[in-house]
């Protein structure tokens, strides 16, 4: 076929082009041509059909986000809030914090490598583009069950990846996740993280300004990889009865990645640009969109000019490509000299492709001919807005109460306790871990398996950041407007355990598909429940990632709805690690166990889930966070109690400092009893580690923030002893230690 433009799509009203192809529904397809007053181009089509794709443009979920605006706290650290590529926070002394979590599941599965491994790609230049520096990286991910044979094939291949990219850029990875259930076979959730820094005045923003300057493409050239990958893969569902649009996809190079962000760092320091866009999903189509529409006028794009790996694309092609490690970059002409010479001391290809006009149009030419007229603000931000159907999933009223045996007697204390840390979900994830650079750089503090990652950001001053990601999807499942108020609250209690305070999130929301009207009433459950606790906490949502269409045939996976919390800490040299590093230091845990065991890992362990999520007691988990701040001078360790309950959390204390523990439960302050003890996950609990010398001062502090103070034990020999039963700490590091390497090599 000839060139489509837009004189031959007004000649020719009655063409048909493949909308349903490309993922558009009927009804957008009619609301394209009402907004052009006649029949989309080609090059049209391909842009509205990646931008108003379920990824790119949340037509499921905007009515529901909008809570985290009309909701929002009062904030002074808030700097840049949702709607730009990442948020910006103040963290005293002049220095601005950038952070989001994205998703890229989907092309994780059909290539588990690149599609990681573009992930941290694609997260990382969301950070660059905000004007900071990355710093750090976290990784938390889901999959279906450990010894299913696709997970051997996914989950090696996601870490590589993860690894691979990180690695070469040189970016430490601090934390994350690794948990294992069978909804997400066929859809594992690979999502990153990342953490940038600037100083106040270096913030960027994704917008064209100012009629006749430039728009510049730097980084790679694009290529045929990746075309409508994350836009339309990750907004349809898998379906296993026949095959399904699986786009190409993308393929990064780390090492043009990292090149890239020293050019652009280079250039931000000598402010050449006026506006930015980093191209990622969607490529071409989001960049020059987003940064007209959000800008004061139109855009001039001559698409023939954009540097191609592959000659043979056709414009459609190259709009709707999301080749990696490029960028987009609105520059004054007197700058563009300057920009140019540093582009050319990175090696790095620009090409100026158009300019920016005092019109409100979006007009791209392919050798002469115009291919695209469209308003800018119609493809990247007035897009379909859906109500979908909800319902209160039938489910529901089927789960029942977990019923579980008794273990109190020695022998079976050893035995539960054995099998509890050997347990995918709660085994040492070393086989993982060491195959990322936690220390790269120098400055990090703290990384897995501690509760939070910790970067040092002034290292005169000794300023930190810490950051923790949560999700537990199984109380989500059961309740999901208290489920996800209480990742959260694990998250906080994981930041301030490390000793930070608290001070912004962001979120990444997996769920299986919006067209399930159950799905969609779970999704806007968890909005809710999470506009609502941030607003009581005071807590800003600095933006964050949906992510629907996870779910093969009609099994959705678990809602999982990722919440990422970052603290700040004065000093880092203060930080409170999870292990001790000496005998004779008295245990005792903050807070109250309940004998609840819905969600549990115990529970699942005996295939269970329960029927009731506990309560979220947020005034006792504000305190609680209070009282971490300002009990850190008395702890020679901390850990939270969470996944796998306190016989879990005391198993990590021990064995990382190799250090035993004679472990007392009373039963008095249980009610579940020992096995409650042991096993439950109450929430808002705390091992701590202190001196015998500092116990009153510890006593007198939770006596004053009314947090309840139990003796658990004492720390000391080459076992783990509880209630008479005594574990050598060789034989838990065995069970401990072996689980990952036997399943995955």
């Amino acid at each position: 076929m000839a060139l489509d433009t837009v004189t031959n799509a007004s000649a020719t009203p009655d063409f048909v082009l493949p909308f349903e192809q490309l993922g558009l529904k009927a009804d957008e397809f009619e609301k394209i041509k009402t907004i052009l007053g006649r029949r989309p181009t080609g090059s049209e089509l391909a842009m509205y059909s990646v931008m108003w794709s379920e990824h790119c443009s949340y037509k499921s979920s905007k009515i529901h986000l909008k809570q985290f605006g009309e909701k929002a706290p009062n904030s002074d650290a808030l700097l840049v809030g949702i709607g730009e590529n990442a948020g910006v926070v103040d963290i005293g002394q002049g220095y601005a914090v950038t952070f989001k979590a994205e998703s890229h599941n989907h092309p994780s599965f059909v290539e588990p490598y690149q599609g990681a491994a573009t992930g941290i790609g694609g997260i990382v230049r969301d950070i660059l583009t905000m004007g900071a520096r990355p710093i750090a990286v976290m990784d938390p991910l889901r999959f279906g069950a450990a010894d299913a044979p696709d997970t051997k094939r996914v989950l090696p291949g996601v870490v590589a990846g993860i690894g691979g990219y990180g690695n070469c850029l040189g970016l430490p990875n601090i934390g994350g996740e690794i948990v294992f259930d069978e909804t997400y076979a066929g859809n594992p959730l690979v999502n990153a993280l990342c953490v940038g820094v600037m100083r106040h005045e270096d913030i960027k923003l994704a917008q064209a300004h100012g009629a006749g300057n430039l728009v510049v493409l730097f980084g790679a050239k694009t290529g045929g990889d990746g075309i409508g990958g994350a836009s339309i893969l990750a907004s349809e569902t898998f379906n296993t009865s026949k095959p399904t649009k699986r786009p190409a996809v993308q393929v990064g190079d780390p090492f043009a990645e990292k090149v890239l962000i020293e050019c652009s760092l280079e250039i931000f320091a000598e402010d050449l640009v006026v506006g930015i866009q980093d191209l990622g999903a969607a490529g071409i189509s989001c960049a020059t969109s987003e940064l007209a529409s959000a800008g004061t006028g139109g855009m001039n794009v001559q698409l023939e000019k954009v540097p191609l790996r592959d000659p043979s694309l056709s414009p459609e092609e190259i709009l709707m490509s999301e080749s990696q490690e490029r960028m987009c970059a609105i520059i004054e002409p007197s700058k563009l000299g300057r920009f140019m010479a540093i582009c050319k001391k990175w090696d790095v290809t620009a090409t100026v492709i158009g300019e920016v006009t005092s019109g409100d149009r979006l007009h791209i030419t392919f050798n002469g001919e115009l291919i695209v007229d469209v308003p800018p603000r119609t493809v990247a931000h007035d897009g379909p807005v859906l109500t979908r159907p909800m319902s209160r999933p039938e489910y529901l009223d089927t789960l029942k109460a977990v019923t579980l045996e008794k273990v109190e007697t020695p022998e079976a204390i050893k035995a539960a306790v054995l099998k509890l840390i050997a347990a995918p979900n709660i085994a040492d994830k070393s086989w993982v871990t060491k195959q990322y650079d936690k220390y790269v750089q120098g400055n990090s503090i703290l990384a897995q398996p501690e509760d939070s990652g910790m970067i040092r950001i002034d290292e005169q001053t000794h300023l930190g950041i810490a950051i923790s990601t949560d999700a537990n999807a199984r109380l989500s499942f059961v309740d999901p407007y208290n489920g996800v108020k209480l990742a959260l609250l694990e998250s906080c209690r994981n930041i301030a355990t490390s000793g930070a305070k608290p001070l912004a999130i962001t979120n990444c929301l997996n769920f299986g598909s919006p067209e399930d009207p159950g799905v969609m009433w779970t999704f806007a459950e968890t909005v809710r429940g999470l506009a609502d606790i941030c607003l009581e906490m005071g807590l800003p949502v600095t933006g964050g990632n949906v992510s629907f269409y996870n779910q093969t045939g009609k099994v959705a996976i678990l809602p999982t709805p990722v919440i990422g919390v970052l603290g700040v800490i004065q000093d880092v040299r203060t930080r409170t690690s999870m292990s001790f590093i000496e005998a004779g230091l008295e245990l005792f845990q903050l807070g109250n166990t309940d004998d609840n065991f819905t969600g549990s890992e115990w529970a699942h362990l005996h295939g269970q889930m329960g029927d009731q999520a506990p309560t979220p007691d947020i005034d006792h988990e504000t305190r609680l966070v209070k009282l971490l701040l300002e009990g850190q001078k008395y702890f020679a360790a901390a850990h939270d109690i969470s996944n796998g309950g306190f016989a879990a959390t005391i198993s990590e204390m021990v064995l990382k400092s190799n250090i035993g523990a004679t472990i007392d439960l009373p039963a008095q302050f249980i009610p579940g009893g020992v096995t409650a003890g042991l096993f439950a996950e109450t929430p808002g609990r705390v091992v701590v580690a202190v001196k015998s010398s500092d116990v009153a001062g510890l006593t007198s502090l939770a006596e004053s923030h009314k947090i309840a103070l139990h003796k658990v034990g004492i720390t000391g020999g080459d076992a783990l002893a509880i209630n008479g039963a005594s574990i050598p700490l060789t034989q838990l590091r065995a069970a401990f230690t072996e689980t990952f390497p036997k399943l995955f090599g």
